[in-house]
């Protein structure tokens, strides 16, 4: 910017130096005022379109971030799931003492019982039954909404079968 203000001061010594006549000197300074405001006129309309377009590309720029930030945060996801260690399971339990319902990570199976985080009673888990209850799940000990409405559900349709059975038997006992 200094060397710009030398060179104009040069310009206006010069145009002194060469213009004898008074009236031709100021008539030749206030023209040159005139086309050095133009310039600067222009400059400011370049530099405030150029702010204007930075300002636009910044914006969207932050958009594009967003948006790759969003796509690396599912493809995080992704490859979580696909690579997640694969001896940790995750199982929601639903605690017999306080019906509590929980998740919690299970490693491979090793762990024979959970501690229910609500009311710290101790669950067995077991491994080589699947929703096999010699009680018939209605006892507290494997108790929850889900296995009471299959077992009943059950029972009705093996009391049907009996009466159903039953019937047939006093049919045939009818026939003979």
């Amino acid at each position: 910017m200094s060397d710009i203000k030398g060179k104009y001061k040069r310009i206006l010594e010069d145009l002194e130096n060469n213009i004898k006549d008074p009236e031709d000197l100021l008539y030749t300074k206030e023209k040159f005022m005139e086309l050095t405001l133009i310039f600067m006129d222009i400059i400011d309309r370049l530099t405030a379109l150029t702010d204007a377009r930075i300002k636009e590309i910044e914006e969207r720029q932050e958009e594009i971030n967003n948006k790759i930030s969003n796509v690396q945060s599912m493809v995080d996801e992704i490859e979580g799931d696909i690579y997640e260690d694969e001896d940790e399971y995750e199982f929601e339990i639903i605690c017999p003492y306080c019906n509590y319902e929980f998740t919690t990570n299970i490693e491979d199976g090793e762990k024979d019982e959970v501690k229910c985080p609500n009311c710290n009673n101790i669950i067995e888990l077991d491994w080589n039954s699947e929703e096999e209850f010699s009680c018939g799940g209605d006892c507290s000990h494997c108790y929850n909404d889900e296995v009471a409405e299959d077992n009943a559900e059950y029972r009705n349709s093996e009391n049907e079968k009996k009466k159903e059975d039953k019937q047939e038997e006093n049919n045939e006992d009818e026939d003979m």
